[in-house]
């Protein structure tokens, strides 16, 4: 972090020593290392202190953390994200390739886990949808992007926009027909 050494240098321009320093601004000098570490981060209260100790503004005070911090917070986002999607996709996959063995050798009480777990993988996907709406993210594309840690341009964007609805009819009609084969499926294993 950039602030660890901001809070050095201006430290060394005064000649004081950690303690002497941690003293003025009520900080054990523990915490003060800590900053200058890049360990931790100062609150805002010790930031106005520190400003006020070494007469710089906040923002000369900071400078340079700001996107570091906001790019951090982005890849957690991109992180969480990625954990969702690949989360959800097992969940999917559990739930396509064990309903013919559930059903084949544990009968209606298969097919109460198999519920159960459905059930389980439609919630987990309200929340990967959340996350989604979130981050203004619906189509392919600016998922790809996100998950690249890139943002589509004003152009691409509102093309993506405009494909939205057609995705979402294709969605329907795709899950209306798994659903049908599903369903198909499970009656020609009942007939048997």
């Amino acid at each position: 972090m950039e602030i660890g050494n901001q809070i050095k240098q201006h430290r060394a321009t005064l000649n004081l020593s950690q303690e002497e320093l941690a003293e003025q601004i009520y900080v054990t000098r523990q915490t003060l290392s800590n900053w200058e570490n890049g360990k931790t981060y100062p609150d805002v209260n010790s930031l106005l202190r520190l400003s006020d100790v070494f007469g710089v503004t906040l923002d000369e005070l900071v400078k340079g953390d700001i996107p570091k911090m906001k790019e951090q917070i982005k890849q957690t986002d991109i992180i969480e994200f990625k954990r969702a999607s690949y989360i959800l996709t097992i969940m999917y996959l559990v739930m396509v390739v064990s309903v013919l063995p559930l059903w084949t050798y544990l009968k209606i009480t298969g097919m109460v886990i198999w519920g159960i777990w459905t059930a389980a993988s439609l919630l987990y996907a309200i929340h990967v949808e959340k996350l989604k709406k979130r981050h203004n993210i619906q189509t392919y594309k600016e998922i790809q992007a996100f998950m690249d840690g890139k943002r589509l341009d004003e152009l691409e964007t509102a093309e993506e926009k405009g494909k939205r609805p057609y995705q979402k009819i294709l969605l329907v009609l795709g899950s209306a027909l798994l659903g049908a084969i599903c369903g198909f499926l499970f009656m020609a294993m009942t007939m048997k």
